[in-house]
């Protein structure tokens, strides 16, 4: 298979000297692949906290420096020629991760690098009929995808400090949403409503100069899922039915392997991709701190890897990465709330013909890396 070749400028930084030399040197991606993503010098991280702003929490019903603590896990997508962010931010009111309020802040660039923030959240427990699965954990970890004609859909996670559950929210500006509630409510009579699930990335397409969302096999469709890769179908995006095996139970597509980067766990990232080679999804892989992880990586470490489904039948997994094309280097990627090192994925922007890949740093901050195919994906 035809490979592309790309150097990582001080890997072994990555992970100081737990890196074997054979990885130093190179990384090899097959020719279905995306990258390789880089760092553009002097640009990260994009967003950190900001102590400054406040906000009128519907919650307390008092003022909060809203985005005081950590602002990490980004969604993204284009409108008007400009990429949006939106990012997960926590307050002060907890003292680790999880115990927090989290809301999502609102942040627009020109060149994708550069960023102007609003003062105030677009996204957050607020007192509407989300209370239930929002208060009083917030609203976390977006990713964000639009339809042909214009319609943004975020699947983002509800947490109400029991159970997460995947939620849906639609806009026509990505300032103003609606809220529509736990996805898989309604499927097999609520059956998967109160377990935890987290994690959306719907299919994508390049079409022209967009990336919008489409349908396979006349429904959309899309990967979800922590620790596993499950899929799910749906005729008007925010009402979704998973996928079940012969047991009824969630049909596994991908799970943590053995001795590998990804061996504690298999996290969808950015909405997937359909290309000419097939569907590639993007997902983050956590690294196992015990035996069954790969000992080159820092237990607990989060690195980025890429799956293959085909085209005809997306619940069939084709080809995997086994090493990870993108992982935690930066000093900033390796201190914060999460000190294992953490490079976590969200957002994709298709963007001036070069792919913008927004992430999470050590739950702390937002980096941006950049890849320019030849031709569209």
């Amino acid at each position: 298979m035809r490979t592309r070749h790309f150097l990582f400028l001080s890997l072994i930084l990555a992970f100081g000297t737990n890196i074997s030399s054979s990885a130093q040197d190179k990384n090899e991606l097959p020719d279905w692949a995306m990258g390789g993503f880089v760092r553009p010098k002097g640009a990260n991280p994009i967003i950190s906290a900001d102590s400054n702003t406040m906000f009128l929490d519907p919650m307390t019903n008092s003022k909060i420096h809203w985005q005081a603590n950590d602002t990490f896990n980004p969604g993204s997508a284009v409108k008007d020629g400009k990429v949006v962010v939106l990012y997960r931010s926590e307050d002060k009111s907890g003292i680790k991760i999880g115990s927090r309020t989290s809301r999502l802040g609102y942040a627009v660039s020109k060149d994708g690098l550069n960023f102007k923030r609003k003062t105030e959240p677009v996204l957050y427990p607020d007192h509407d009929d989300q209370k239930e699965f929002e208060w009083p954990g917030g609203c976390e970890d977006p990713r964000i995808a639009v339809t042909e004609d214009g319609t943004y859909l975020m699947l983002y996670t509800q947490w109400n400090r029991k159970i997460p559950r995947l939620g849906a929210a639609t806009s026509k500006d990505l300032i103003n949403w609606t809220k529509h509630g736990p996805i898989f409510q309604d499927a097999y009579e609520g059956k998967f409503l109160n377990i935890a699930t987290k994690s959306a990335s719907i299919l994508t397409q390049v079409k022209g100069a967009k990336q919008v969302i489409v349908k396979s096999n006349g429904q959309y469709f899309m990967y979800w899922g922590e620790r596993h890769v499950y899929a799910a179908t749906s005729s008007n995006l925010v009402d979704w039915k998973p996928l079940v095996d012969a047991q009824g139970e969630l049909l596994k597509l991908a799970s943590p392997r053995r001795g590998f980067f990804d061996s504690d766990m298999t996290e969808c990232g950015p909405p997937a991709i359909m290309t000419e080679k097939g569907i590639v999804l993007l997902y983050n892989g956590r690294n196992n701190a015990g035996d069954r992880g790969d000992k080159r990586y820092n237990g607990g470490a989060y690195c980025a890897g890429q799956m293959l489904f085909d085209k005809a039948d997306p619940t069939k997994l084709l080809a995997r990465l086994d090493v990870p094309f993108f992982r935690p280097m930066e000093s900033f990627e390796k201190s914060g709330q999460y000190r294992d090192g953490t490079v976590f994925i969200e957002g994709m922007a298709w963007f001036k013909n070069k792919w913008f890949l927004y992430y999470g740093c050590a739950d702390s901050r937002v980096g941006v890396a950049i890849y320019k195919p030849v031709k569209p994906q």
